[in-house]
């Protein structure tokens, strides 16, 4: 039976998660007093019944605890202590490579460029992974090493005001044309990312966030290009609150090599090209290029709930025509915060909700690893597959027996 300690106990990955949404609420609250920052309650229980709630109206709502976090997130201090927390809570449940996304022109400002934004969160990410590499249980090989790669995400839009940094690029440029601001500051981004990876910073993919519908994937393709030509890996938000096209423009205008959300892959519903004659069949070839590619989705059932309550039932998830499809998924939190989740959660809730196997448990926690950015080279990545999947058969071992 594949109970909650179980789900807690196998080695896990978590690809998707933003770090300005998944600070330690309590830390959030500290850090906001020590740095003036106003919230409209001082309390854990306050913040969670005003700001970060169980489940919101809209996406607009979900989104508006990000202004609270990104205020205090605007020193070295902060982003580091909030890394460093981050990868803590994911050891406490046996997740033993997480992929971190932020978005370092959010940060970017008179305290900080690019270089000490992202420096800071690979500080606090390093310090954990020393730490961890200590125990003795680690040291003897019965758990896995932490390892960690940082995604940096190029934003479709900057909210007015949020950023300081692109405040201060939008009045350099005396451009009227947001959208093509937007499209130059994630190819800034890009070549950033490639030139601090290339200096030995663990940058590991490029991302695309922010408000899909309207500010189409292949508006950045230059960044994505730039990224891809450099052998820096891609990662989009596609199909969280647009259609299959979003899907499509990811993979085949960026080169995406993973999917953020892809929920409405098979949302034949939400085609606007009128030059599709069958969308149903358009979702179904869509999804067989993503399965022969093992293009891996990264699923975030908790978040898609919370930002589009029109699913209704969980059970109604894109995640069981993902698991019928056999794509290559895996599950992640998103926002751990925000969504009120942890990666054992969403594998709980898949688990019940779409009734999974031992064997699909299994591919979807395999996906996460081998489709991983891993920073190393392939030998050390295949190594490291190995090693946690071989604490995954221990896990499953020992809870067999406990069960006999």
């Amino acid at each position: 039976m594949l109970t909650h300690d179980l789900l807690h106990a196998l080695p896990k990955t978590d690809l998707h998660v933003h770090l300005d949404g998944s600070l330690r609420i309590e830390s959030l609250i500290e850090m906001a007093q020590e740095r003036g920052v106003s919230l409209p309650s001082n309390s854990p229980d306050g913040l969670r019944e005003l700001v970060f709630k169980p489940s919101y109206e809209s996406l607009g709502e979900y989104l508006a605890g990000f202004a609270l976090t990104g205020a205090v997130l605007q020193d070295a201090e902060s982003l580091e202590r909030s890394a460093y927390e981050l990868a803590l809570d994911n050891l406490a449940e046996n997740v033993c490579y997480i992929e971190v996304r932020f978005a370092p022109q959010l940060h970017m400002g008179p305290k900080m460029n690019m270089e000490q934004v992202v420096r800071a969160v690979a500080d606090g990410l390093e310090r954990a992974k020393r730490e961890h590499a200590q125990k003795p249980a680690v040291i003897d090989g019965t758990l896995p090493p932490f390892h960690y790669g940082l995604i940096l995400c190029a934003m479709r839009m900057f909210e007015p005001g949020f950023s300081a940094w692109f405040a201060e690029f939008y009045t350099a440029l005396g451009e009227s044309k947001p959208n093509k601001l937007y499209a130059e500051a994630a190819e800034q981004l890009a070549r950033g990312a490639v030139r601090l990876r290339n200096a030995g910073l663990p940058i590991v993919a490029f991302d695309l966030a922010g408000h899909e519908a309207g500010h189409p994937a292949v508006h950045y393709k230059a960044a994505f290009l730039h990224a891809h030509r450099h052998f820096l890996a891609r990662t989009i938000h596609a199909g969280e609150a647009y259609g299959p096209e979003s899907i499509y423009q990811a993979i085949a205008e960026c080169h995406a090599d993973r999917i953020g959300h892809g929920y409405h892959l098979f949302s034949a519903d939400l085609l606007a090209d009128p030059g599709v004659k069958d969308p149903q069949a358009y979702c179904e070839d869509l999804a067989q290029y993503l399965a022969d590619r093992r293009t891996t989705i990264e699923v975030c059932i908790t978040s898609n709930m919370q930002t589009n309550p029109s699913i209704g039932d969980v059970r109604n998830h894109a995640f069981r025509k993902m698991l019928d499809h056999k794509l290559s998924a895996t599950l992640c939190t998103d926002n751990r915060l925000v969504s009120h989740t942890t990666v054992t959660r969403e594998y709980g809730i898949a688990v019940q909700a779409f009734d999974m196997t031992p064997k699909q448990l299994k591919n979807t926690i395999v996906y996460g690893f081998k489709r991983s950015f891993f920073p190393g080279n392939y030998r050390d990545k295949r190594a490291y597959v190995r090693q946690c999947m071989a604490r995954y058969e221990a896990v499953i071992a020992e809870h067999t027996a406990a069960q006999s």
